[in-house]
């Protein structure tokens, strides 16, 4: 009897998981270089990815300006080569005077689909950086980076088998037909249930109120991210990003709630979370 499509992507997906997860928890945990290899895979290639759906839509982003900004802001967050708002200029300016040059289709849409890849995909994935290294005990970032991740996926997972067992009311049809109200509130409760089991094994050095909170954003923001993403792919009529990762679509596919989660982690530390 031969494996419906349904069960062998089922299968792939699985499969896929069960060896990348584990490296990417490494990863985390570890920090240090291997994470930041691993934040420049993410960002170039989501990067990328979002190039190239752009160019669906008649604009031709600055690819090799972009990769470089992206893994330019990352190295010099990490390292601290020069100011953050010298690195901008230097980008904004670099972006600018490459477009004089290039004679392929609308300059505004380059310029536009260039800078908000930039921002969108480079600045929200360097934020996953600041919060690795927010905590003066090196360990506690990287949990709250497992944490983010876990929450993540939990909340993907409940909302994809509430919504598939209960879902009736369409979340926001026009972006994502197969979303619906049932779903996202499923999500939303296995998001702050993931951050309070978090807060039993390995976040006790944050506040209750706070585990809540960042469930909180999870479970809405992370959320928001992926329908962001998926209005994004609608509007250049692809299903996903790339084909890069078996039964999972790309990078950007991957990180696309990730890359909202993060910046609003960030944010959040930076306002309430003394260290």
């Amino acid at each position: 009897m031969k494996m419906s499509a349904f069960n062998k992507n089922t299968a792939i997906r699985i499969a896929v998981s069960v060896v990348a997860i584990p490296v990417i928890l490494w990863t985390v945990l570890f920090g240090k270089i291997p994470f930041l290899v691993f934040t420049l895979v993410v960002g170039t290639i989501a990067f990328y990815e979002f190039a190239r759906i752009a160019e669906k839509k008649s604009a031709y982003p600055q690819l090799l300006m972009g990769l470089a900004a992206i893994i330019f802001l990352q190295i010099n967050q990490y390292w601290s080569f020069t100011e953050f708002n010298l690195a901008v200029l230097l980008i904004s300016l670099s972006l600018l005077l490459r477009e004089l040059f290039r004679n392929n289709g609308s300059a505004i849409l380059n310029l536009g689909s260039t800078v908000l890849g930039i921002f969108y995909i480079g600045f929200f994935t360097l934020t996953l950086l600041q919060v690795r290294e927010y905590f003066p005990l090196y360990e506690q970032g990287g949990y709250l980076i497992l944490s983010m991740f876990a929450s993540i996926w939990i909340c993907d997972s409940a909302a994809y088998f509430g919504g598939l067992t209960l879902g009736k009311h369409r979340l926001m049809e026009r972006v994502s037909p197969k979303k619906s109200w049932e779903g996202a509130v499923f999500g939303f409760g296995g998001a702050i249930l993931a951050y309070c089991l978090a807060y039993i094994w390995v976040l006790d050095f944050l506040s209750i109120r706070d585990v809540i909170i960042l469930g909180v954003i999870t479970g809405t923001i992370g959320q928001m991210g992926d329908l962001i993403e998926s209005l994004v792919k609608r509007d250049a009529n692809v299903k996903d990003s790339s084909a890069l990762i078996p039964g999972h679509g790309g990078m950007f596919d991957r990180f696309d709630s990730m890359l909202f989660v993060s910046p609003m982690v960030y944010i959040y530390l930076k306002l309430f979370v003394a260290v």
